[in-house]
């Protein structure tokens, strides 16, 4: 699918960290964005600064009603046809704390429900208007999800984020294979560790101590290169159904 002027892309956490990269990755291939994110300041910024290209749209990703408006923002634009879903949260949940007491279901369901359940209801709602396209070299549209390593080898305290994007990992096969038959692709990227600004608020050591475990390149990875695997995977056909680990060959250790 080629990306080009004249074409909308929607991209979830769209306002800071891997979504903003994609944002302004594909505003520089000359396509419009929807940016959906909870942070005025910052998007209401960024609408500025991208004036008439760029709209942001302050929404929850599990909340239909929401997130049918930026659907209907992107359709404004035009020609809708590509998703890139970042939003997402963490938080650490152990099965039993520290103090003896059970961990908190109220956390864990609060991260399935923005970082699993968000994912399918911006999804079904993306793929539901794309499938209203006409097809262009046998497209009608691509979509590029996010897991995280986690999603394979969660760490202690992680159980609701591991859960929730082991979520995402198992539906982008499924997704692929339902959506086969409307020409629309779904891939999902499963970052390691990146320098976004939840590690920016990790202590300088900390940070290094990070970047240091990465075999290959030894840094945390930058949100740029997120955003360089995701339109290569709008932009590659038979991309479809993956989950790419980018991560610098990392493994996660238990803690």
């Amino acid at each position: 699918m080629k990306l080009q002027q004249g074409m909308t892309a929607l991209v979830t956490g769209g306002v800071s960290g891997l979504g903003e990269a994609s944002a302004i990755a594909l505003l520089e291939r000359g396509l419009q964005v929807v940016a959906v994110d909870l942070n005025d300041e910052r998007g209401q910024a960024m609408e500025k600064q991208y004036a008439g290209r760029l709209r942001y749209v302050k929404a929850d990703v599990s909340d239909e009603a929401q997130m049918q408006q930026a659907i209907a923002a992107a359709e404004a634009f035009g020609n809708f046809r590509a998703l890139v879903h970042c939003a997402g949260i963490g938080g650490p949940v152990r099965l039993v704390e520290k103090d003896g007491s059970p961990g908190s279901l109220e956390k864990y369901v609060n991260i399935i429900r923005v970082n699993q359940i968000g994912t399918f209801n911006t999804l079904r709602l993306a793929a539901a208007s794309m499938a209203r396209n006409e097809p262009v070299d046998g497209e009608r549209g691509a979509c590029v999800l996010t897991a995280s390593v986690a999603g394979y080898e969660g760490q202690i305290g992680q159980i609701p984020y591991a859960s929730s994007k082991a979520g995402v990992i198992g539906m982008t096969i499924v997704a692929a294979r339902d959506l086969a038959s409307k020409f629309i692709r779904v891939c999902t990227i499963a970052p390691g560790l990146f320098d976004t600004p939840i590690l920016a608020k990790l202590p300088e050591n900390v940070r290094q101590s990070l970047a240091a475990s990465v075999p290959h390149p030894a840094r945390l990875g930058h949100p740029a290169e997120y955003a360089m695997t995701a339109l290569h995977i709008l932009e590659n056909p038979m991309l479809n159904g993956e989950t790419i680990r980018l991560d610098g060959a990392i493994r996660m250790q238990p803690r």
